[in-house]
């Protein structure tokens, strides 16, 4: 995803009280821009193009998916503002900054594809008890641009959709819309076929399972990293027990891991340390845990006993 820019650490070790701290800042490159920019321009041009043919071929399937297209398109925008956003300084009260916003932006990403599936679903049922007549080859035409057009802007987010999820977020709407505009083509080529016309709401209903099913999961890890949950790639037990096992630490505890944004993972823990620690020990702790589990803002606090803890 990029180039990954590191800071050097600096470490310190206070009497008893020793507190390392480091800083490995995984800002999302600048290129980042460019597929959500893309994105937007493509598919606003796709929805006009589609509003306007699925009113004149009076298709319920097509308007369904330029509706799904104009949800993702607010979603692109929400996501790509949030990655801008996270590369800029908060005010002074901000300590983190903007980096939560691609979380939120993930978030409403997913509420806004229930919402669509909503209303797709309301028209499909009107037009269930009596279909209308569909002009078939104009679906099947737009929807084979609609296609190209999704294929393309998914590719755009493929690179960063397993360490990011609000580009997981952009890849999830854009390839489940290539796959609804497939199904659109294959509901046009059966009414050419054969005239059944209710084939048009009944891929509309098929749109909504699509949806759904693309929407749950980034749901609810949207959801969890909102609430500070630990990134599902970092095993939090494997954490403790990695740093357990560096020499001298005897016990951890006030462990904890959460999302500063979509790409950068922080931790905060208290190691005791018997025989006291030193520089050395805060830094390779915060090197092994940011090789290991990709946490690039470490802060580590060492103490004799644990009763030194202010928090006991």
């Amino acid at each position: 995803m990029g180039g990954e820019h590191t800071h050097g650490h600096a470490d310190h070790d206070h009497d008893d009280h020793g507190h390392g701290h480091a800083h490995h800042h995984h800002a999302p490159p600048e290129k980042w821009d460019r597929p959500y920019t893309i994105g937007i321009a493509l598919n606003i041009g796709f929805v006009a193009i589609e509003s306007i043919a699925g009113v004149i071929a009076n298709s319920t399937a097509l308007l369904a998916d330029a509706g799904h297209n104009l949800s993702d398109v607010l979603g692109l925008a929400l996501a790509g503002g949030a990655a801008w956003l996270a590369k800029r300084s908060g005010p002074t009260q901000r300590t983190y900054g903007y980096g939560k916003a691609t979380i939120l932006a993930a978030l409403a990403n997913g509420l806004i594809l229930i919402f669509a599936c909503g209303a797709i679903g309301w028209e499909a049922i009107r037009r269930l008890s009596s279909p209308p007549e569909v002009a078939s080859t104009i679906v099947i035409g737009v929807a084979a641009i609609g296609v190209v057009i999704n294929t393309a802007t998914a590719l755009l987010f493929m690179r960063g959709r397993h360490s990011d999820v609000n580009a997981r977020g952009a890849f999830l709407h854009m390839a489940a819309d290539a796959a609804v505009s497939a199904g659109v083509i294959i509901a046009g080529l059966i009414i050419a076929a054969t005239g059944w016309r209710i084939v048009d709401p009944i891929v509309s209903v098929v749109i909504i399972g699509v949806i759904l099913a693309s929407t749950i999961g980034l749901l609810r890890q949207s959801l969890d990293l909102a609430l500070d949950t630990a990134p599902e790639h970092v095993d939090v037990a494997a954490v403790k027990d990695l740093l357990l096992r560096k020499e001298g630490v005897s016990e951890v505890h006030d462990l904890h891991v959460w999302a500063m944004s979509t790409t950068e993972t922080a931790l905060t823990a208290h190691l005791v340390c018997p025989n006291g620690g030193n520089d050395g020990l805060a830094r390779t702790a915060s090197d092994a845990l940011r090789e290991k589990f990709g946490i690039g803002h470490v802060t580590l606090q060492i103490e004799r006993e644990w009763a030194d803890c202010p928090t006991h």
